[in-house]
């Protein structure tokens, strides 16, 4: 019996018996590795067949744009794109841009006060001369009733309109807006004589762009577009109480509204670009040019619609 006893625990046997162990379990590892990989390829096989049968809310949208973009900005990616890289005239949008390089120009805290000059662009937004403005007030004044005096008395705090431009293009690069380009300081639309009259665009740029420069604009210097988000508000230079009105005519139609621009002209048509919340802090931005100027509204609450229902489903 001692000897049997001692047989089994041999050092030989031990060994023997700790190998087919090992073994055993090594294929029954393999066996349950196996069936991990099987079921989670499953798993993964029938979340694609559940992605692939969701509802693009996007599929059947039909645009008067030339260019749209669906910015996410929480996951960094664009959930609709129309053309979305392709430069296009800017008309207003360009604002955007004036209003940044006069908040981060040195001379972004003095007054401005409004000169003969400053009212020669076109259109009329019933700004004194003689009067003085905040800089910011004068911001928020302009972006809100997209005043073209407005930014030409803004850019005037450079003294020369060619520098602050300079500086809406460096800025510009440095956001990295690979497709804009600003040539004044308003957007208006520029005749050129080339043998005859021909019109140029105050500024080029993409719809993915005009996402970009938003989302910057939000992310670093909120208070720039702070007004943009209300139908109307009151402005107070040192001469006069001014009554503003929002451009933007379906703002009521915008739940959570964060920031909104309009843009039109000749060339560029019409063009919007919205931000608003989805719900949790999860912002969306919306940008639509080249429509016409009652289609970018449609075509805004359009893209409104289909990415509310795309982050319902995602």
């Amino acid at each position: 019996m001692q000897n049997n006893l001692k047989n089994l625990f041999s050092i030989e046997n031990r060994t023997k018996y700790f190998t087919h162990v090992v073994g055993t379990l090594c294929v029954i590892s393999i066996i349950v590795f196996s069936l991990l990989l099987l079921g989670n390829k499953s798993l993964n096989d029938r979340r694609r067949s559940v992605e692939r049968n969701k509802p693009n809310p996007f599929q059947e949208i039909s645009l008067e744009a030339k260019g749209a973009s669906v910015w996410d900005v929480v996951n960094q990616r664009e959930i609709f794109s129309k053309n979305a890289d392709q430069p296009l005239p800017l008309a207003s949008l360009t604002k955007v841009m004036t209003a940044l390089a006069a908040n981060v120009s040195p001379n972004g805290k003095k007054d401005v006060e409004i000169t003969e000059e400053d009212l020669l662009p076109e259109g009329d937004s019933n700004l004194v001369v003689g009067d003085t403005w905040k800089v910011s007030e004068l911001r928020d004044f302009t972006l809100l009733t997209s005043s073209n005096d407005g930014a030409f008395a803004l850019a005037s705090m450079f003294g020369r309109e060619d520098k602050f431009v300079e500086s809406m293009n460096n800025l510009a690069r440095r956001i990295g807006l690979l497709n804009s380009k600003f040539f004044n300081e308003h957007g208006l639309d520029r005749e050129i004589d080339s043998g005859g009259p021909d019109m140029r665009a105050g500024g080029y740029g993409s719809a993915h762009d005009m996402t970009l420069l938003f989302e910057y604009t939000l992310k670093n210097y909120p208070e720039i577009l702070e007004a943009t988000r209300y139908k109307n508000l009151a402005f107070a230079s040192a001469e006069k109480i001014y009554s503003a009105d929002n451009t933007n005519v379906v703002i009521d139609q915008i739940p959570n509204l964060i920031a909104s621009k309009t843009g039109y002209t000749e060339l560029a048509q019409g063009n919007l670009v919205i931000a608003y919340d989805t719900g949790l802090n999860r912002p969306i931005i919306i940008s639509v040019l080249g429509s016409t100027q009652e289609g970018r509204f449609t075509d805004t609450l359009k893209l409104l619609e289909a990415s509310q229902k795309y982050i319902q489903n995602n």
